[in-house]
């Protein structure tokens, strides 16, 4: 009878470690998916971690993100500004070089825009808050992107003020200018978002439109004051309608600069 009980015992005790042994194996298997204890993130890693967000999960299964305290952390490095700063701001390096990293950061950011656009029976989206915190991601980075791209015409130009070399920087201008307009459009679905999700949108008209005009005062911001007008009349959000007024005044503040030289 002994014999048994210490047998039995023995059964359980593998069981046991055999049911550990396969959950550590699982959450090392879940852990390794993302890079999460890199410092910075490079464009392969991008690669590889918007794969795994757009074909890794099942549509019933949840993304990491806010609300997620286990892999909250994924979300908070995907959208940090820092993986494309710490290359993209660093002067030390070549204009050339940092515009094809740039280039690179920008393609992937077209995908992640695509990842948290999911919505409920209600029409609302699931991660407004991670839909507009990879808006700003795509804000930040193309004020560089766009930026490096002009400087390297210039430096790269015979004439810098050449007609063709003066055309294309105006050019690239114009599709910033437009690109940023795109983030307004986000207003036509206002009902979608949650108030947080409301007051994030706000606060990007706030921080990198401001940049934006601030970093190219002499482009044509016409299309976009059109624009902040007649989502001025649309808004219901206060917070966002204080925003666009805001954006506003210094569109027509610049404008007044502009004539005024």
């Amino acid at each position: 009878m002994k014999n048994q009980k210490l047998q039995l015992m023995a059964k359980i005790n593998i069981l046991i470690l055999a049911f550990v042994s396969l959950f550590l194996t699982n959450c090392k298997t879940e852990n390794e998916k993302y890079p999460i204890d890199k410092r910075y993130w490079d464009t392969m890693d991008y690669a590889n971690v918007i794969r795994e967000l757009k074909y890794g999960y099942e549509p019933d299964e949840k993304l990491p993100s806010y609300s997620d305290p286990e892999n909250r952390v994924v979300f908070e490095k995907l959208v940090d500004q820092q993986n494309f700063k710490v290359v993209l701001d660093d002067n030390e390096l070549g204009k050339k070089h940092r515009n094809e990293i740039s280039s690179d950061f920008f393609m992937r950011w077209k995908d992640m825009n695509t990842i948290y656009r999911s919505t409920d029976r209600k029409d609302n989206y699931i991660y407004d808050r991670e839909l507009i915190k990879v808006w700003h991601f795509g804000l930040s980075l193309q004020l560089r992107y766009f930026k490096l791209g002009n400087d390297v015409i210039i430096e790269s130009s015979d004439d810098p003020n050449s007609g063709q070399a003066s055309r294309v920087i105006n050019s690239n201008k114009k599709t910033l200018v437009d690109n940023f307009n795109y983030y307004l459009d986000e207003i036509n679905d206002e009902k979608a978002f949650s108030d947080e999700g409301k007051e994030l949108l706000g606060k990007g008209i706030d921080v990198y439109f401001t940049e934006l005009i601030e970093l190219y005062p002499e482009a044509n911001y016409s299309g976009m004051l059109k624009k902040v007008e007649s989502m001025q009349k649309k808004s219901k959000s206060e917070s966002i309608k204080t925003s666009l007024d805001k954006l506003k005044r210094l569109i027509e503040s610049n404008k007044d600069q502009n004539n005024s030289l």
